[in-house]
């Protein structure tokens, strides 16, 4: 008994043997009628063979032949041979609408004019159906169905109408949200505009997927779930609160030199609140002093949906001291709207004040000096397109940014400036920038991963003053130089920055930027500075550190070690 079963295991492993040896079959096919076509393929078993047979009759059928005729025939030591007869070649008569709404067609983009006198085509008519079911899916219908009636054939046509079944009317409940975010939910029923009462829409719900990532404080934790009862529909939303609120600074004391016995205050301070109250409303601050003359503030505030509407307002006001240079004020309002889950829309209103603060010695100018008393009030719009796959941390995806904004300048005459030098110049022009932001995040794998963006400005108008002009240089445009440092009239810049991963959020880098500036103002040549440099960002429990070792060199800066610049920093997050 073991020698039969030693036996008959022995003979079923060499039959294994023989049928993985076995080599692939050939096939070859003939189609005729209309039109003449051979071929052949090889196939290794029975699936292949079906899905390679499936394909060409799919191909037979949508050119209009509906019902070819085959026969197949075997030879055990030869190709097997596929002989198709094409048939007659069905043509549809018309499709009328049946009892579909000439309306509800033209919502759906379907002229059925197009189906008459034509081949029948399946996957046309597939096409034609889920057009239909699309519409109807987001007007309150998720549960229709179409197809087909009244079919009549005669010789090689058909005719035929549409049949729909529009089924329930189905409205919107409230919001569930299932995760531990505590954003209001009216909240996100105007921001993803899907409120109560209103029609079911699967496309709001698709765009409001792609709409949260757009949300920098919201994070998905799990797919969003709809349930259906009482003809409502109850959108189950998965989020969880991202910890992105941020502070950060530094005070110090030094003694006051021109003022004795007073302390001069300086340091840093950084606050940014994202969605405060959970309702979308988001405040920053940024002051800056590190000396006794030169300071800067920003301060902007963002309230979204105004009123319920789809309106978002956003103020800022920007204040720069430039040691005993001069000073700028720029205030600004905006007005944001969502074109779509991807795309919104800005206009704004802004006015920006120049002034010069130090006038001991200009009444001996020859000419007026490079900075200037000025007032700038002007009109703009702005657009923003986001494919990225996350808007706090980005790794795959694009943003594409782009301003453009005009209006009058306005030169006031400083009485500290002999006013003959003021004879000749239009003290009102019309002045006017464009500027430009695009980025590009590629992921390979869980470790490797690349940054690119692409920057440019462009401003014009006869008088330009420094103090007019765009300020680049630092940890957030051109690395390896100081902030600021660069004054520009028209500029574009490159920044690579190849990535390796070593948790979600924390990576090492090296980067290489590359840049081309101007500063007609000033008359300088045209300057190409360039920055390389290496570093890495870390993620902790509390925040992210960051450490970055820059070398840069320029027309004005060498490119040495001595030159050298760290920029680091921690943000505690909460």
């Amino acid at each position: 008994m073991k020698i039969k079963s030693i036996y008959f295991l022995t003979l079923s492993f060499f039959c294994l043997i023989a049928g993985h040896a076995q080599e692939d079959r050939l096939l070859k096919y003939e189609i005729q009628g209309d039109f003449y076509r051979s071929g052949e393929f090889y196939f290794s078993d029975s699936l292949q063979l079906w899905q390679n047979k499936n394909q060409l009759l799919s191909e037979l059928y949508e050119m209009g032949y509906l019902n070819p005729l085959t026969s197949l025939q075997v030879q055990a030591d030869g190709p097997m041979l596929w002989q198709i007869v094409t048939g007659e070649k069905f043509e549809w008569v018309k499709i009328s609408r049946g009892n579909v709404n000439p309306v509800f067609l033209v919502k759906s983009g379907i002229d059925l004019r197009q189906y008459q006198n034509q081949a029948i085509n399946y996957r046309q008519v597939a096409g034609l159906f889920e057009r239909i079911l699309i519409n109807s899916e987001n007007q309150g219908f998720p549960f229709a169905s179409i197809g087909l009636d009244s079919l009549v054939r005669k010789d090689n046509t058909i005719a035929g109408a549409l049949d729909l079944d529009i089924g329930p009317f189905i409205t919107f409940d409230t919001l569930k949200i299932t995760g531990n975010s505590k954003t209001h939910p009216n909240f996100l029923a105007n921001f993803l505009q899907i409120r109560p009462g209103e029609a079911f829409s699967q496309r709001k719900i698709n765009d409001g997927v792609r709409q949260v990532r757009n949300l920098p404080y919201l994070r998905w934790s799990g797919e969003p779930e709809i349930s259906f009862q009482n003809e409502e529909a109850t959108l189950y939303l998965p989020i969880n609160d991202r910890r992105i609120n941020s502070i950060d600074g530094i005070i110090g004391f030094l003694p006051n030199e021109l003022q004795g016995g007073r302390m001069l205050v300086t340091g840093q301070f950084d606050l940014a609140l994202f969605n405060v109250g959970g309702r979308g409303r988001n405040y920053e601050l940024h002051w800056q002093r590190f000396n006794e003359f030169s300071q800067s503030l920003q301060v902007s505030a963002l309230e979204p949906l105004v009123l319920g509407s789809a309106l978002d307002i956003r103020a800022s006001f920007s204040l720069l001291k430039e040691d005993t240079t001069f000073l700028n004020r720029d205030f600004r309002i905006d007005f944001g709207y969502r074109l779509g889950a991807n795309t919104y829309l800005t206009v704004f209103s802004r006015r920006q004040a120049g002034d010069l603060l130090a006038v001991a010695g200009l009444s001996e100018l020859r000419r007026l000096p490079d900075v200037g008393d000025f007032r700038f009030n002007s009109y703009g719009m702005g657009v923003e397109q986001s494919w990225l796959d996350d808007r706090f941390f980005p790794r795959r995806g694009s943003l594409a940014i782009m301003e453009f904004s005009i209006g009058n300048k306005n030169i006031l005459v400083n009485t500290a400036i002999p006013g003959e030098l003021y004879e000749g110049v239009d003290l009102r022009t019309l002045q006017y920038y464009l500027r430009g932001n695009l980025e590009k995040h590629f992921y390979w794998n869980s470790r490797w991963g690349l940054f690119s963006r692409l920057s440019a400005g462009w401003m014009e108008n006869p008088n330009l003053f420094i103090n007019d002009l765009f300020r680049l240089g630092g940890l957030r445009t051109i690395r390896g130089f100081n902030e600021n440092f660069f004054f520009t009239n028209n500029f574009a810049f490159l920044n690579i920055e190849p990535r390796f991963y070593f948790d979600t959020y924390s990576y090492f880098m090296i980067f290489a930027d590359v840049g081309r500036l101007e500063n007609r103002v000033q008359q300088f040549p045209v300057d190409f500075p360039y920055a390389a440099g290496m570093g890495f960002s870390l993620e902790t429990a509390s925040g992210i550190f960051n450490f970055i070792y820059a070398l840069g060199g320029s027309n004005t800066q060498d490119f040495a070690l001595n030159f050298s610049k760290i920029h680091f920093g921690y943000t505690g997050r909460f």
